[in-house]
């Protein structure tokens, strides 16, 4: 069903007792409310409810059930699948819950689900104090949770979903539940690394650690002629890195004319971006080999504030431009490994495209595996294929590449995958069983006791068992 076949006084009445902001396909605004983050995503929901608190969600979700609405579910709006909005359904819309307060001597966060990692660290280092987020500032702090959370601090702290005491949900029956390890553990245990199958989650408590106000970093570009050298000499520095150290390393062309000129404005390259989480005077030591890989094209290393670091990769991720990103966990970077990264960064269609190495290990090896369902702590280092362009008729050719290299690179992986970088959402069946393997199962029963209806599919889809 979609919002116009519903009978006009269910809609009016549920219009009227909403205290948010309702936003319909004939208001002004309407093309600005339904847009996100990738320009690829171009769908035209019946009706956005732009929610003011925890009241409006259990309305809207009730409403979305009762009628048996598409019903999606929007936080931050940095979204790569496009999961945050539908055509013609129901838009639970939380971009208006932004609200951080923090308990520096307990040092505790809490969070609304429509705030991003800016409006966190702005509040947090305040105190010296920050929640393990990710790379890119402007990413909703919902999102990234839920499937898990890669960031700088990820090898000293571990992942976003790793730092959570307890969320606030609307369950698809219209409860308002708190999941914690006390609480609802079984549901707590889901949503870490589970996605949003379970209900719609209002705000997030997160344990903090200390880092800042400033910290060590390492933004060095290197020649991709000599990829496989280069990489390799990553590789043997990721060996025995310490954990207060987390990288990634980005290869492609990236042609931007601030940082790069002459020749080296249009060649491939290797990016290598490092945090140290600690203090500064030994981050700037312990970075120190990551900027002597090879020679360098440009180095930009040094000492800035934590929120700076934050902020650092926003510039290369416009709201609007076209994106679709696949990812893969490898069990390791031999040279047979490097040897076909090297060929997928060649064949890249943009300059704007980059195949992404992270590094992981330290604090998110260092989880139990059952303690929480993200699955990937396994895992050495993950792939992350970034297609990135801007004009819609090369869609076909961008997606085709990076769908190809990951392709190709299953055969360094047992296939499992990172929920925040997985492509469309038709592609998840398959996708999510070989990724959480035996614990699949234990996610169908939550989902059966929680959403028996898959209300919540708009999403990498947990479907139950019905």
């Amino acid at each position: 069903m979609s919002i116009p076949d519903i009978d006009d006084t269910a809609r009016e009445k549920f219009i009227e007792g909403f205290h948010g902001h309702i936003i319909r396909p004939s208001s002004g605004e309407y093309d600005d409310a339904r847009a996100v983050w990738n320009g690829m995503i171009d769908r035209h929901p019946g009706l956005i409810a732009r929610c003011s608190g925890v009241a409006d969600v259990v309305r809207a979700v009730d409403f979305g059930r009762e009628n048996d609405l598409l019903v999606s579910v929007r936080g931050g709006g940095h979204n790569v699948a496009g999961s945050a909005v539908c055509d013609d359904g129901l838009v639970i819309d939380l971009s208006e819950m932004t609200s951080v307060r923090v308990d520096p001597d307990a040092r505790t966060a809490w969070v609304e689900a429509g705030a991003t990692w800016a409006d966190v660290d702005h509040e947090t280092q305040a105190f010296d104090l920050a929640a393990p987020g990710g790379v890119v500032s402007d990413t909703g702090v919902a999102g990234l949770t839920l499937g898990g959370g890669i960031g700088h601090l990820r090898r000293k702290y571990g992942l976003s979903c790793d730092a959570l005491r307890s969320v606030e949900l609307v369950t698809a029956s219209g409860e308002f539940v708190t999941a914690s390890e006390d609480e609802h553990a079984e549901l707590f245990w889901g949503i870490r690394g589970g996605g949003g199958n379970f209900g719609v989650v209002t705000a997030f408590e997160f344990d903090l650690f200390p880092v800042g106000p400033e910290v060590a970093m390492c933004l060095v570009f290197y020649s991709a002629d000599e990829f496989e050298s280069t990489m390799g000499a990553y590789r043997e520095y990721c060996a025995s890195a310490p954990d207060e150290v987390s990288s990634l390393t980005f290869s492609g062309v990236m042609p931007d004319e601030e940082l790069f000129s002459g020749d080296a404005l249009d060649e491939q390259k290797i990016g290598v971006l490092g945090c140290y989480a600690g203090p500064p005077a030994e981050g700037m030591a312990a970075l120190e080999p990551l900027r002597t890989l090879a020679e360098p094209l440009a180095d930009f290393s040094g000492v800035l504030p934590y929120v700076e670091l934050q902020r650092l990769l926003d510039e290369d991720y416009p709201d609007g431009m076209r994106y679709y990103w696949k990812s893969l966990y490898l069990d390791g970077l031999s040279d047979s490994v490097l040897d076909r990264l090297a060929y997928w960064v060649d064949a890249a269609p943009s300059p704007l495209s980059t195949v992404d190495i992270w590094h992981l290990g330290g604090a998110i090896s260092d989880v139990d595996n059952d303690e929480n369902a993200f699955a990937g702590r396994h895992a050495p280092y993950l792939l992350g294929v970034e297609a990135n362009w801007e004009a819609p008729e090369m869609d076909d050719e961008n997606v085709a590449w990076a769908r190809d290299c990951l392709d190709d690179m299953r055969q360094f992986s047992d296939g499992s995958v990172y929920l925040n970088f997985p492509g469309f959402l038709e592609e998840g069946d398959d996708m999510l069983q070989t990724t959480f393997g035996p614990t699949y199962e234990r996610l169908v029963a939550l989902k059966d006791e929680y959403d028996p209806t898959n209300l919540f599919r708009m999403n990498q889809n947990v479907a139950p068992s019905s």
